[in-house]
C-alpha cells in the first residue's frame, strides 16, 4: 500500500473522529443550556447572566497512561467519558480509542476482500471510518437504554422517597433505603450518590454528579427540588410526589405522540427499504444490470449517490416525526 494512502487514512480518521465528538459535544450543551433555562424558570431566577456549573467525580491524577492523557486532551470536554458513565459499561478512554482504532484497521482490511469496483484507496477509507465508528454507536445505544430504564424507575423511586420521608426518616436515610431496595440502574446511582455523601462530600454536589452522569430533564427536576427544599424549606414530600405524577403523565402522553407518530414511522421504513429492495430483487433477476452499473465509471457515482440520498432521507423523516415531549 502506497504510503500516502496511509497518511490519507490516518488524517481523515482522525477529523472524523474530531467532527463526531465535537457535534456530540455541541448537542449536549446546547441541552444543557435549555435544562438550564427551565431550572433558573422554576426557581424564578433569570436566565441572563447564567452560567452552567460543572461538576464531577475527582479522578484519580496519578497511574495515567499517556494514552490517557491523549485521550482527555483530544475529547472534547470529556463526553468520551460522559458517554461512557452513562451506557455504564467498564471502558475506559485508551480502550475505547484502541477500540476504534482496531475497528478502523478491520474495516480497511475487510474493504479489500469485499470489493465494489470502486478505487481500492477509497473503500478502504470508507470502510475504515464507518467502522471506527461501531464503539461510539454501541456506547450511545447502550447509553439510551441505560437512560430510559432510569427515567422509567424515576417516579416509583421519588414516590418511595416521599413515603420514607412522610414515616419519619431524614432524606439521607431515605436515599441509603433507596439505594439498597432499587434495582440497576435507578440503584446503582442513588448508592453512587450516598456513597459520596459518606466518603465527605455534601449532598448538593453529591445529586449535581449524578445529573452529570444522568443528563435527563427529570433526574435534574429532582435534584433542583431538592436543592430549593433544603435552601427555603417546604414539603419535599409532597414536592417529590407532585413531581412522579408529572413524570407519568408526560410518559402517558409520549406513548400518545408515539401511537399517533407510528405511521410516519412505518412510511419512512417502506421508502428505506423499497430501494434496497428492489436492488436485491434485480440482483437475482437482472444481475448483468447491476454489473454494468458498477463497471460503468458513472454508473458507479449514480449508484453512491442514490445510497447517500437513501440515507439522507430516512435521517429527515425521522427528524420530522422525532417528536419531543
Amino acid at each position: 500500500m502506497p504510503p500516502i494512502v496511509i497518511v490519507i487514512f490516518v488524517v481523515l480518521l482522525a477529523v472524523v473522529f474530531g467532527v463526531t465528538m465535537s457535534g456530540i459535544a455541541l448537542e449536549e450543551k446546547k441541552r444543557e443550556q435549555k435544562v438550564v433555562g427551565m431550572l433558573n424558570t422554576l426557581a424564578g431566577r433569570s436566565n441572563e447572566k447564567t452560567k452552567v456549573k460543572r461538576t464531577s467525580i475527582e479522578k484519580p491524577v496519578s497511574g495515567e497512561s499517556s494514552i490517557e492523557k491523549l485521550a482527555a486532551r483530544f475529547t472534547p470536554t470529556g463526553m468520551v467519558e460522559s458517554i461512557i458513565q452513562q451506557a455504564g459499561v467498564a471502558w475506559t478512554n485508551s480502550q475505547f480509542i484502541g477500540m476504534t482504532i482496531a475497528f478502523a484497521l478491520a474495516g480497511a482490511i475487510s474493504a479489500r476482500f469485499f470489493s465494489f469496483n470502486f478505487s481500492p484507496a477509497l473503500e478502504m477509507l470508507a470502510a475504515a471510518l464507518l467502522a471506527g465508528l461501531v464503539p461510539l454507536f454501541i456506547l450511545r445505544f447502550k447509553a439510551k437504554k441505560r437512560l430510559a430504564a432510569f427515567e422509567a424507575q424515576l417516579p416509583d423511586a421519588l414516590e418511595f422517597l416521599a413515603r420514607s420521608m412522610r414515616a419519619g426518616n431524614a432524606f439521607s436515610v431515605s436515599l441509603e433505603m433507596l439505594g439498597r431496595d432499587s434495582p440497576d440502574p435507578l440503584g446503582v446511582e442513588i448508592r453512587r450518590v450516598y456513597n459520596e455523601q459518606n466518603l465527605g462530600s455534601t449532598i448538593d454536589l453529591a445529586l449535581r454528579n449524578m445529573t452529570a452522569r444522568v443528563p435527563l430533564v427529570d433526574a435534574r427536576f429532582f435534584v433542583s427540588a431538592v436543592l430549593l427544599q433544603r435552601e427555603t424549606g417546604g414539603n419535599l414530600s409532597e414536592i417529590l410526589t407532585n413531581l412522579a405524577y408529572i413524570i407519568r403523565e408526560r410518559f402517558k402522553l409520549r406513548g400518545m405522540v408515539k401511537a399517533i407518530s407510528s405511521q410516519g414511522r412505518f412510511t419512512a421504513g417502506v421508502l428505506t427499504a423499497i430501494p434496497v429492495g428492489l436492488a436485491i430483487i434485480l440482483s437475482f433477476i437482472a444481475p448483468a444490470y447491476l454489473d454494468d452499473m458498477m463497471n460503468d465509471p458513472d454508473g458507479k457515482f449514480i449508484l453512491l449517490f442514490v445510497a447517500c440520498a437513501v440515507v439522507l432521507g430516512y435521517l429527515i423523516m425521522e427528524r420530522i416525526i422525532d417528536i419531543k415531549v
